[in-house]
């Protein structure tokens, strides 16, 4: 974990209520997709948790949807503002399990760290269909940028107005080898259910410090409680106890 100050690039609205943000700074603390960053806000005590969507070079994108009072001030910063921002948080997935067909879950602003982990996964030469879920056309994104990195994209949404109407556990498909997930816990239940192989389970959760000190945002497994920002957010399918 480090503590630096990262400069805004880019702020941009990519969707209903969801934004992309481009930040400069040192991302050498980021090392596996499905990490995550804490970024602290002027006027607000807590840090907000916000996934990595990606790195590149010295620059680290965030996407995040504004759900509260905190994430609108993020929406409302401009280019050239600094950040303060905590780095190289949570486990993140493990690309050494993903076999040769691997399947990858995202259900709204649970997408994001899946651009990321299809990176890796298609430098690794593997064939990878992403699976995407929605509410509605308007809350769309990260589709086009998946299928520019090679993958097969699939998407759902709950009322039909894009892809398939319904759910991600709708729309998975027959063969794959090991899946990815992130998303809202409705979401995560479901996947759990549905999927036939073993995979990985990325949390979405309320945070106090980040980094493991509070217990705030502990959750039972097989092997007794873990904390999801500092033993997760990920966890293997086989020891989640929903």
């Amino acid at each position: 974990m480090r503590q630096s100050f990262f400069e805004i690039c880019e702020n941009e609205k990519i969707a209903d209520k969801v934004y992309k943000m481009t930040l400069l700074g040192d991302v050498s603390q980021i090392t596996a997709p499905g990490q995550f960053v804490n970024i602290k806000l002027d006027g607000f005590f807590l840090r907000r948790p916000i996934s990595v969507c990606d790195i590149e070079k010295d620059r680290l994108t965030v996407i995040y949807k504004v759900v509260g009072n905190g994430t609108l001030a993020m929406s409302e910063l401009k280019k050239g503002a600094e950040l303060n921002l905590l780095t190289g948080l949570g486990n993140g997935f493990d690309t050494a399990l993903s076999g040769d067909f691997p399947l990858l879950i995202g259900g709204g602003v649970g997408a994001p760290p899946m651009y990321f982990l299809c990176k890796q996964l298609v430098k690794q030469q593997k064939k990878v269909t992403a699976v995407l879920g929605f509410n509605s056309r308007t809350d769309v994104f990260l589709v086009n940028e998946l299928e520019s990195l090679g993958a097969r994209v699939l998407t759902a949404t709950v009322d039909g107005s894009f892809g398939t109407k319904g759910f991600v556990t709708d729309i998975l498909p027959q063969n794959y080898s090991y899946f990815y997930a992130c998303g809202p816990e409705p979401m995560l239940r479901a996947v759990y259910e549905k999927t036939v192989t073993e995979g990985e389970l990325s949390f979405e959760e309320r945070m106090g410090c980040g980094f493991g000190a509070c217990m705030g945002c502990s959750c039972k497994t097989k092997y007794g409680n873990k904390r999801i920002c500092r033993d997760g957010p990920v966890l293997k399918k086989s020891e989640v106890i929903f």
